[in-house]
This record gives structure tokens, sequence and C-alpha cells, in this order.
């Protein structure tokens, strides 16, 4: 049997084993494109409907159980029914929630955030860490007063600012330049030349969406001396990459961002993001100072807000992050042992808890 004979009896198999998801994707195809209204959970033939959560694994609706290794992209990552965050949103049924208004467990949560991240002096917080991050690249613009964007290939910031190659039709129009990611000569040639240009640059300190690949020291420190040089703004994305420990990448790397973006995991699976920074470059927000106006109904969605100062608890002490972050170190490795023991093209990259397979 060759390959393509291969793939088409998995296919075939696969399709005969989940006549109920198929069904419900013929139904969803007439009320959204393709089927879903979330792009990454699409695959062919027919992705499978997920029933329920019980624990590590989802139950499909044709009664499949799997155990989920992907933890819905890093926003899952204390599981699909954490208790503590349970109890928190059980909390607020009783007491009210889309209250319009201000209430004290959204103070608690930015505490846990400035606690946790050397680069977050203060934060507001978003609905999503594409909000976040379009945020970010805001208030870089105002604060230093020029329009240059740089970015690295491969980088995913949310569904406005992804730069792979199906990215650009829905990019915001930014002005922006795509540079190599961990080239250092083309990072130092763009500072040359258009230094003055330039409100910020945005990172992560790992491409995640693009293949789990990490940045070298020798990127991440160009970055922070050459971006400071000509007076910029240096955004760390760490909606993934603030998994690998407490206070995040930059804890671990010791480069530390002017502003920070977060995202998925750090409200318990809560709709949530997050921008924060220097304490010069968020003041722009206080109608003392700045007045600059960020609006958005759901910011401090009560939900939100409770979860996360549990989900904080709970990632900072005991050691959580670090043993999780050596539970991927370990599987990894194992991984590139069997690769390297085979005769088929495989690798991983990664780092900590965060990896994939090529």
């Amino acid at each position: 049997m060759d390959l393509d004979e291969a793939l088409d009896l998995a296919l075939r198999r696969y399709v005969d084993a989940h006549p109920r998801s198929r069904a419900l994707h013929e139904r969803a195809r007439r009320v959204l494109p393709g089927g879903n209204t979330r792009a990454v959970l699409h695959f062919e033939p027919f992705a499978f409907r997920v029933e329920r959560a019980d624990g590590a694994h989802l139950v499909d609706v044709d009664g499949h159980r799997r155990l989920d290794v992907l933890g819905d992209y890093s926003a899952g990552l204390l599981g699909h029914q954490p208790q503590a965050v349970a109890d928190a949103v059980r909390d607020r049924l009783d007491t009210g929630w889309a209250l319009g208004g201000m209430t004290e467990p959204e103070i608690a949560f930015a505490e846990a955030v400035v606690d946790r991240f050397a680069s977050i002096d203060q934060v507001r917080f978003t609905n999503s860490g594409t909000e976040a991050n379009l945020m970010a690249i805001m208030t870089a613009r105002h604060a230093t007063g020029r329009d240059r964007v740089v970015v690295f290939a491969g980088g995913y910031h949310g569904g406005l600012l992804y730069y792979g190659p199906t990215g650009a039709p829905l990019r915001a129009p930014f002005e922006h330049v795509v540079l190599d990611y961990n080239d250092v000569d083309a990072l130092e040639r763009e500072l040359t030349v258009n230094g003055e240009r330039i409100a910020c640059v945005l990172v992560e300190p790992m491409l995640g969406a693009s293949g789990c690949i990490p940045a070298t020291a020798e990127f991440l420190d160009a970055l922070r001396s050459g971006v400071r040089e000509v007076g910029a703004v240096l955004i760390f994305d760490e909606v993934m990459t603030s998994r690998l420990a407490p206070g995040g990448a930059q804890q671990l790397t010791g480069v530390t961002p002017d502003m920070t973006t977060l995202g998925k995991y750090v409200a318990g699976g809560m709709t949530f993001g997050a921008f924060g920074g220097r304490r010069d470059l968020m003041t722009a927000f206080d109608p003392e100072v700045g007045g600059l106006a960020h609006a958005g109904t759901f910011n401090n969605n009560t939900f939100t807000m409770a979860a996360g100062v549990e989900v904080q608890r709970i990632v900072t002490r005991d050691g959580y992050l670090e043993r999780l972050s050596a539970r991927g170190d370990r599987l990894r490795q194992r991984l590139a042992d069997v690769f390297d023991s085979s005769p088929l093209a495989f690798c991983v990259t990664g780092w900590g808890s965060l990896g994939a397979i090529h």
C-alpha cells in the first residue's frame, strides 16, 4: 500500500466512524461559512463535534473519547473543568453579571498580572489576544508619534495580525515590514535604515502557530538593545509563552520588553486578553493624564475577572508551571529519540510545554 492509498483508507475509516459529526458539519455549512467560525479548528474531510469534556479527554457526538494534548491551543492549559475556575464562575452566577460597573476581582486580577510579569507596571483587559496586540500597537504608535510596525514572518498575533502565507487579506492595514525570524542581520539593517520611523517591534519569544520555533538569545538581545536605541517600543506577545514560567518567557530569557500582551489560559478558558507595560506608556489611558479611550463592553466581564484571580493563584504556586515545562521537555526529548531512530524525516521543536512535530 502506498502513501496515497493509506491516506485514502484512513479518511474513509474516519468518515465511517463519525456519521453524527458529518451530519452536523453539513447542517453547519448552511449557516456558517465552511461549517465553523474558527478557522484553525477545521480539517478535512470534516472536524468531529465535541459533546462534552471529561478531565483531560474530549468525547465527541459519535461517542469517541480522545486524550486532549492540544488544550485549545493553550486556552485550556488547566484542563476543561478546573474546579477553582468553576467555583469562581458559579459564585458570579449567584451575584450577577453584565453589571455595567467595576468589581473588586478586576483589581485583584490586575494586581496578580502586574506581580507576575516584570515588564508590566499597569495593565488593561480586553476580550482576546487579537485585541490585546492591536491595542499594544496603537499604544506604541501614540506614544512614539510614529507609524511603522516591525513584525516577523510566520508570526501570529491574532486573526487580524497573522504574518503567515495566508494572512495578508485580513491583515490590519498598518505600515509594517515583515522580517525573517531569528535573522539578526535583517533586524539590524531595518533598525539602521528606518529606526526613526519605527513605532514598535511586535514579536513572540517563540513562534507559536508557525511551528514552535524559539528565538535565539542573540536575536532577543539584538531586539532589546536595538529597539531601545531607536526609541521604539518592544512588545512581547506572550499569549502562549507566558505559560513557560510564572514570569513568562521574559523571566527565562532575562529580556524585559516595554509592553507585553496576554491571552488564552490566563483566565482559565474564559474570553480574555490583556496588554500592559511601562507606566509611562500605559498612563495614556488614565483619564486624569492621557485620556485615551479604551472601551469594550466585556473588557471586565465578571466571569473572566473572577476566574483570572483563581488561575493566577494556581499557576504561580508550588512550581506549577515549572513542573509543566519539565514534562514538556521530557516528552519532546522522547519524541526526538523516536524520530532519530526512524528513517522518516520527522523532528520536533518547542520550548517547555509547547511543542510541534514537523
